[in-house]
C-alpha cells in the first residue's frame, strides 16, 4: 500500500509532467465550433484578449482590429476569447457574439468559442496565461505571447490596443521573432 506522501508526490509529478510549456499546446474551438489549435500560430506573436460585448471596454474591438490589420503581415495575430465572467457582460451565444463583432466592429481577427477565464471552470489556456501573474480581473485583459508560445507581457484592460506601451511591446516582440 502506498503512503499518502508517496501518492501526493506521484500526483504532483504527474501534474508537473502534464503542465504546458507553451500556448501552442492548447486546442480550443473557433467561434464557429471548428477545432482551432493554437499550434497553428507557432512562430507568430499573439495578442490574446478576453472580450465581452456589453462592457465599457467593448469599443476596444476597433483598436484590436486596427492593430491586427496593421501587424498581421508582420506575423502578429490577435485572438479574441469571449468570456462571461464579469457582470454577465457576454451573455450571448457564440453565433450572436460573432454577428455582433462582425456587424459592429468588422472584426476579422480569429475569435474563439466562449470560455471561462477565471474561477473553478477556468479554461486551461487561461490557467497557463495567468500562472504567476494572478487571475484576470476584468474583460479586455491582454496577454502578449512570443513566437515560441511564451507569455512575455500582460496588459490590463485600461491599456488600449493602440497605446504606445502595447504597440512598443509588439514591435519589440516582432524583432525578437526574426
Amino acid at each position: 500500500m502506498k503512503t499518502p506522501t508517496l501518492i501526493l508526490g506521484i500526483v504532483l509529478m504527474s501534474a508537473a509532467m502534464n503542465a504546458a510549456s507553451s500556448v501552442h499546446e492548447f486546442a480550443l474551438n473557433s467561434i464557429t465550433g471548428q477545432p482551432a489549435p493554437l499550434a497553428a500560430y507557432k512562430g507568430k506573436v499573439l495578442l490574446i484578449v478576453n472580450v465581452a460585448s456589453q462592457c465599457g471596454y467593448t469599443p476596444q474591438y476597433s483598436g484590436l482590429e486596427s492593430l491586427y490589420r496593421k501587424y498581421k503581415d508582420r506575423g502578429v495575430v490577435v485572438l479574441g476569447f469571449p468570456a462571461n465572467n464579469f457582470g454577465g457582460q457576454e451573455p450571448g451565444t457564440n453565433e450572436e457574439i460573432q454577428q455582433f463583432c462582425t456587424r459592429r466592429f468588422n472584426v476579422t481577427f480569429p475569435m474563439y468559442a466562449k470560455i471561462s477565464v477565471k474561477g473553478p471552470d477556468q479554461a486551461p489556456l487561461y490557467r497557463f496565461l495567468t500562472e504567476g501573474s494572478g487571475e484576470v480581473r476584468w474583460n479586455f485583459t491582454k496577454f502578449l505571447v512570443d513566437g515560441s508560445g511564451k507569455v512575455i507581457a500582460r496588459f490590463e484592460p485600461g491599456v488600449g490596443p493602440e497605446s504606445p506601451e502595447l504597440v512598443g511591446a509588439i514591435e519589440k516582440a516582432i524583432k525578437g521573432t526574426r
